[in-house]
């Protein structure tokens, strides 16, 4: 029973004021030098969401512009409109930050964020005509605070701000007097993962494929972990997540591997598929607060603006075989070992060659490799380049020394089998995963066979080991039905071996009345 990917999601949200405020960037700079003219003049460096709407990495990634058209749009993305400005796309949406707070709130199940009254009765309306928000929601948003009470808990030390520019319109309070794991400010942090994953996963469940309470096990995988003094990331996210999303059946556990994350996720989900364990396992990560603006600094320096201005989301559902959707081939996964050593060309030799060599491919058989599809524009003025292309020329600098082509055909090599980057760097966001979509609607049209998702971590960042990470795996077309045997179901092979274990006991009593051994 292989493993299909029958469902994705994928969500953005433009939050610049959490960003100003909880961006570790920004955080550090106030640190150091609070009166430096990065933060002088950051507000003015900001885009607004009507900017965030026209980007279009940001129109890719929630699926109303393909990768290859992506690669059409001329440079610098950000500069002027190129595309249509869309907040709904195939996957997902663009949300502003305004209605985001008002999901922050919802999901807090701790009276802990709290919203200014005039601001909830400003938004309520809007919120009333979204898809995804409910009349439970409404009444569990409730009439709002008083703002000078805010304000209040703000100035003791108790809250941190909530706002949109200058203007407070709530808080997030801290959960615990002195317990550093349940600070206001990693409440606000843990409180925005979880809305942004509960949008992606309400999100997937709307577009069909699979109903809330037909999910039997849900997967988190971000980057942020929730926990008390005692226990720092005992997590859960996933139930959490899944009990604001109709998942009444589901149970769930967080998967953390920095970046490799959301890999390790998908490969553990289509193991438990495959398994028999559970039907419908979704894999499910919200955003990571501390690293909107990450690059801030140097882009302002460089005369641009902050780019690194969203929260990402997504939630992919794995499935039981469907003779239909794409399946993740689990006979050969590509692993980076402990013993695997660290250099560019053990990681790829690791992730690509070695399972790729199981079942007896080559290196160009693969029609798209997924690595690390961070947005170039948000990299490159830090230095760091282009990501995706440096993996792209490091699989094919790999596939020239297995003599698969020629040195001459590098460039050729990126172009055929690799895509621009537009995913946002929140790490574990644009690690493989923001691809799926579009290579599961490819597959499903006929367009393409084979892709190869990779994901990558820096565990060396936790300063517990020096060591890398990594994991991939296969994603292919469905071969289709494979005969009767496929489709039978597991209550109908229990009652054909309680039959035969019945058919054996009535023999052996037989027997045994006429006198048998």
């Amino acid at each position: 029973m292989e493993p299909v990917i029958s469902g994705v999601s994928y969500v953005l949200v433009h939050t610049p004021n959490l960003l100003v405020h909880y961006g570790t960037t920004q955080r550090l700079e106030r640190h150091k030098d609070p009166a430096s003219s990065y933060l002088k003049d950051i507000y003015g460096n900001l885009r607004d969401y009507e900017a965030a709407l026209v980007y279009p990495p940001y129109q890719a990634y929630i699926g109303n512009l393909s990768p290859d058209k992506l690669e059409q749009v001329e440079r610098p993305w950000y500069e002027g409109s190129k595309v249509e400005a869309k907040r709904f796309g195939s996957y997902g949406e663009i949300m502003p930050e305004d209605e985001f707070y008002a999901w922050m709130q919802r999901v807090d199940a701790f009276d802990l964020v709290w919203l200014e009254k005039g601001f909830v009765e400003e938004i309520k309306e809007r919120l009333r005509q979204h898809p995804l928000w409910t009349a439970e929601d409404t009444s569990k948003l409730g009439a709002g605070k008083d703002g000078e009470t805010i304000v209040k808990r703000i100035e003791d030390g108790s809250a941190v701000p909530l706002t949109l520019g200058d203007r407070i319109v709530g808080c997030v309070r801290r959960a615990h007097e002195v317990d550093e794991n349940l600070k206001a400010h990693v409440m606000a942090e843990n409180t925005a993962c979880k809305a942004s994953a509960v949008l992606a996963l309400r999100s997937l469940v709307n577009r069909g494929g699979v109903k809330a309470e037909e999910i039997d096990y849900i997967i988190e995988c971000s980057e942020e972990a929730c926990g008390d003094m005692n226990q720092r990331g005992g997590g859960n996210f996933a139930k959490a997540i899944g009990e604001h999303c109709g998942c009444s059946q589901a149970t769930g556990s967080d998967t953390r591997a920095f970046c490799a994350g959301p890999a390790h996720a998908l490969v553990e989900a289509a193991a438990l598929v495959k398994a028999g364990i559970f039907r419908n396992v979704v894999v499910v990560g919200g955003g990571a607060v501390a690293k909107l603006g990450m690059n801030g600094r140097e882009q302002v320096a460089k005369g641009m603006p902050i780019l690194e201005d969203v929260l990402g989301g997504f939630a992919i559902l794995i499935s039981q075989n469907d003779g239909q959707n794409p399946i993740i081939r689990t006979d050969s996964i590509g692993k980076h070992t402990i013993g695997s050593g660290s250099s560019p060309q053990a990681v790829m030799q690791a992730l690509v060659a070695e399972p790729l060599d199981r079942l007896g491919l080559k290196i160009t058989d693969i029609d798209k490799y997924a690595v690390e599809m961070q947005i170039p524009e948000f990299t490159e003025p830090a230095g760091a380049g282009n990501v995706p292309v440096a993996n792209y020329r490091m699989i094919a600098a790999l596939a020239v020394m297995r003599k698969e082509i020629e040195r001459k055909q590098i460039p050729e090599f990126v172009q055929r089998h690799g895509m621009p980057g537009f995913a946002p760097t929140q790490g574990h966001i644009p690690s493989g995963v923001p691809v799926i979509g579009f290579v599961r609607d490819r597959i499903l049209a006929g367009e393409m066979q084979r892709a190869m998702i990779i994901g990558k971590g820096s565990l060396f960042l936790a300063r517990m080991t020096n060591l890398f990470d990594g994991i991939s795996f296969l994603i292919e077309g469905n071969p289709g039905p494979q005969g009767e045997e496929d489709h039978i179901d597991r209550d109908t092979i229990r009652r054909l071996i309680a039959e035969s274990m019945r058919n054996i006991a009535e023999a052996f009593l037989r027997e045994q009345e006429q006198g048998g051994e």
